[in-house]
């Protein structure tokens, strides 16, 4: 069948507004890229990796409630360091551990790499320069820096002034652009979080990290239980809030127009690196509720100013997931209201990636990996009689070691090198056909080690090329074989 396709050039381009998603902390394991996809039915811009680096402290490179554990720890942040999982590359460190092996599952399922990364101030410019020099094959990575930098909760906040944590973040942010330019870094504060108030937190020590860095952030909670899991959130209590949704959309507004007038008017992204209704105050229904209230007062604005937000996260131990963790088995989640709503918003046009179709492709055909935002691929149009009963697409041993994620009726799918077929049904359970139509399959090919290759190019660090010498054979019967 694949002699009578036709191939047409695809590129995809940013969404409206992006969505990017949390993925493990240190309130949750990571959990593998295949279950999310076909959880949620289609990859994100970036997957958010939450690290600590501590080099220089005693128990490193032990995870901080392991090496320190104390019965009288009552709070989530009160060990000697960050209980993040440890960032095991560095100075002297090895690649082949964590956050990297999670970083390669990330980007060949065709999504960006959002590290954020609590650092100890104190390292030399030898540290910083080695997770720099980590993160160059690694594509479009966004680097998020000694995140909520206003606060007082994090390592770094306790061994330095604020305004030694905003010099810290400069300097890392210029060896970064100096070693990996392919990486731009996000600077998340407090923002505005009073209304009344014009000025944003700390902004005199902050003020020059604001116009240096590639991207502005705040992380913002409708409502959050920060006690967990120390304490229970009940009425009266002190270790939680519930904030409206406007006023949460409103600071957020707030703090993008003070950044920019802190940059002399000069706008950059604007992102919220954190972002949920917390399940522990609101219960599931309102957790549901508010996170589609937000979004779509971002879509019917239409919030031109806003670039993405991460959602935190997907499984959690307690209620900040769209699934909750299993207390008797880490490896199950259970699904909560929120992951209905989030999905139906991430497939709606406002937050899904731009698609456009360009001239026929000739074959063999260069494809280019830029990153979740700037890829070219491949369309395929197909026509459907109706509604299918077998779809599969089919790989011969030309093709079988491609590294690919295809999409078909708004629901994507991930190849890894060898297998041989993909079933592409799943895509018609939820939104069977309701009679004949065309579309499109679209491939993309990420790189199938998760890294960039050197050996490209001059834009190894920002692209990466794959050949597909003719397109698989795509194999449609609308009845059962037989009846």
């Amino acid at each position: 069948m694949s002699e009578a396709l036709k191939a047409f050039e695809a590129h995809m381009g940013p969404a409206k507004c992006a969505v990017d998603l949390g993925d493990g902390s240190e309130r949750g394991e990571y959990v593998n890229q295949d279950y999310i996809l076909h959880k949620l039915g289609r990859p994100h811009r970036a997957i958010n990796l939450m690290y600590c680096y501590y080099p220089l402290d005693k128990g490193w490179p032990g995870r901080a409630s392991v090496v320190h554990a104390s019965p009288d720890v009552s709070f989530a942040w009160d060990y000697p360091y960050d209980d993040y999982f440890t960032y095991k590359g560095g100075l002297n460190g090895n690649r082949d551990d964590e956050p990297f092996t999670y970083m390669r599952d990330v980007r060949r399922h065709g999504q960006d790499v959002l590290l954020t990364l609590t650092v100890d101030p104190h390292v030399t410019d030898e540290h910083l320069i080695a997770i720099a020099h980590d993160l160059r094959t690694f594509g479009r990575v966004q680097l998020r820096i000694n995140h909520e930098a206003t606060g007082d909760w994090f390592s770094f906040n306790r061994r330095c002034s604020y305004q030694e944590v905003a010099d810290f973040y400069v300097r890392f942010h210029n060896i970064i652009k100096k070693e990996a330019p392919n990486v731009k870094t996000i600077l998340c504060i407090g923002g505005i979080e009073d209304l009344n108030e014009e000025e944003i937190l700390k902004e005199a020590e902050f003020s020059e990290a604001v116009k240096a860095t590639d991207i502005w952030s705040v992380d913002k909670y409708m409502s959050l239980h920060w006690g967990w899991p120390y304490d229970i959130a009940e009425k009266g209590g002190t270790s939680h809030k519930r904030d409206t949704v406007k006023n949460t959309y409103d600071m957020t507004k707030r703090s993008f127009e003070r950044f920019s007038f802190l940059n002399n008017g000069v706008t950059k992204p604007m992102v919220m690196s954190e972002f949920n209704s917390d399940g522990d105050v609101t219960g599931p229904y309102d957790q549901a509720s508010m996170i589609k209230e937000f979004c779509d007062m971002l879509k019917n604005e239409p919030a031109d100013w806003f670039s993405g937000f991460t959602f935190y996260q997907f499984r959690d131990r307690g209620r900040l997931g769209l699934e909750i963790e299993d207390p008797n088995n880490a490896d199950v989640g259970i699904e909560q209201p929120a992951l209905k709503t989030y999905k139906e918003i991430i497939h709606d046009d406002y937050f899904k990636p731009s698609m456009d179709q360009g001239s026929e492709l000739s074959l063999p055909a260069t494809l280019r990996w830029g990153g979740s935002e700037d890829a070219t691929g491949l369309m395929i149009p197909l026509h459907f009689e109706k509604s299918p009963v077998f779809c599969e697409v089919n790989f011969d041993d030309e093709l079988k070691e491609l590294n690919l994620m295809m999409e078909i009726n708004d629901t994507w799918f991930y190849k890894a090198p060898g297998v041989t077929t993909i079933d592409m049904m799943s895509a018609f359970f939820e939104k069977p056909l309701d009679g004949a139509c065309d579309m499109t399959l679209k491939i993309f090919a990420p790189p199938a080690s998760g890294e960039n290759d050197p050996s490209q190019g001059e834009d190894w660090t920002e692209n990466y090329y794959t050949v597909i010498p003719k397109l698989p054979n795509v194999r449609l019967r609308f009845e059962p074989i037989e009846l």
